[in-house]
């Protein structure tokens, strides 16, 4: 997952449901800011042209898969393959390389087209190795550069390839127009030579995926920018760290909070913390659906600044600080009239903070501040779950200013 950057989220506006008792909580005031959590455009980011989808992994070892069963069946090295994503559209690859490693053992390669995408997988070459098996039916492996799934709460046999179910169908589909698995049977094992190097990168090992990249992807497509995906990822952590036994989990905006978060927190294991980005409601519907009891949100200014006023999806091009809620804030931590004048002009979340920081008010105001993020998060999950907030300084590193609340105490 990338450091601080932050698609479409379900439930816009409404906080989420959940059964069970509410733990203890602070009282809540009166009145708070309406709960929003606005949709997310389908890209990012604006460009004057087009952003260029690419394909999934799966969609990538799907098409190798194909080309190396062609290879075996026929004797004849395809160059170009083409196979069914999950809605029904066919679309073509070209096969990179395709050979025959000895008699009855095909080998070959797609190179993996993320489009526009920031992917980590760009480039990699999806190899599929097929051979004959004595019983019908197919026999997925994974091979070099595929993960090994070895903790719970990924939906995936523990033990087995990071393969996910719907690239497996699209796996099984490709060969079987090639093969009839009735009566014929194959051993399929896609690997990804430098998947290793590439999966250190992402969150596969705390996630309990070793050795390699996940075959991934639901559509077969990547849309620009993943926002989807950086959701479901989110979802993922937070099932995977409750799959665990974890009672708490520690959202985080970027890579140098949760680097800041780690050492605010020593005594939580690694999985307790989920690179948030923006998706901080998904992330707290997760925690409710799978019981999980408490939450901390760790975050620089901008962030919690957005949380404080209600937005739960905070994406710069769906939602922005809001100086006047700064200003209040400036306010009841007791600050006079014209410091809150100033920060009420403040062009960035940042500027706030240095006003606080020059006037010495920066404690009260950060302690003001994350008060009011933890209200919201208790709000959002109709108190279902317990929730603090601390605020770090621009390093990440720095504790600033923090909520009252167990873990943070």
């Amino acid at each position: 997952m990338p450091g601080e950057r932050g698609s479409d989220a379900e439930h816009a506006g409404h906080p989420v449901p959940a059964e069970g008792p509410a733990p203890a909580a602070r009282p809540a005031p009166a009145a708070g800011p309406d709960l929003r959590e606005p949709d997310l455009p389908r890209t990012a980011k604006v460009r004057q042209k087009a952003l260029r989808t690419g394909w999934t992994t799966g969609t990538c070892a799907s098409a190798a898969a194909r080309a190396a069963t062609l290879l075996l069946a026929t004797g004849e090295a395809p160059r170009w393959v083409e196979v069914a994503l999950p809605s029904g559209r066919r679309v073509t690859f070209a096969v990179e390389r395709a050979v025959q490693l000895r008699p009855g053992r095909t080998e070959a390669v797609v190179v993996k087209d993320a489009g526009d995408d920031p992917d980590v997988t760009h480039g990699s070459h999806l190899t599929a190795t097929v051979s004959w098996r004595p019983a019908p039916g197919l026999a997925l492996h994974g091979g070099v550069g595929v993960g090994v799934v070895t903790k719970p709460g990924l939906g995936l046999e523990l033990g087995g390839p990071a393969i996910n179910p719907v690239p497996r169908q699209m796996i099984t589909q490709a060969v079987a127009e090639v093969v009839d698995l009735g009566r014929r049977g194959l051993d399929v094992t896609i690997s990804v030579p430098d998947g290793e190097r590439r999966a250190r990168k992402t969150t596969n090992a705390r996630l309990g995926i070793l050795g390699g990249i996940s075959i991934l992807g639901t559509t077969g497509i990547v849309r620009p920018f993943s926002t989807a995906s950086w959701r479901a990822s989110v979802e993922q952590a937070v099932s995977v760290a409750a799959a665990q036994g974890e009672t708490a989990v520690v959202l985080c905006t970027g890579g140098r909070t949760e680097r800041g978060a780690m050492e605010l927190l020593p005594g939580l294991p690694a999985v307790c913390f989920v690179e948030v980005g923006d998706f901080t409601g998904a992330a707290l519907r997760k925690a409710v659906a799978h019981g999980v009891e408490r939450v901390v949100f760790v975050g620089m200014v901008g962030k919690l600044t957005k949380l404080a006023a209600g937005v739960l999806m905070t994406h710069y091009t769906r939602s922005k600080v809001d100086p006047a809620v700064l200003a209040e804030i400036t306010r009841a931590a007791g600050g006079p009239e014209p410091l809150a004048a100033a920060v009420a002009e403040a062009n960035t979340g940042r500027h706030a903070y240095e006003l606080w920081e020059a006037a010495d008010l920066l404690p009260a105001a950060g302690r003001e501040l994350c008060a009011r993020v933890a209200e919201v998060l208790e709000r959002f999950t109709e108190r279902r779950v317990a929730a603090e907030a601390a605020m770090v300084d621009f390093t990440g590193r720095v504790l600033v200013a923090r909520s009252d609340g167990g873990l943070l105490s």
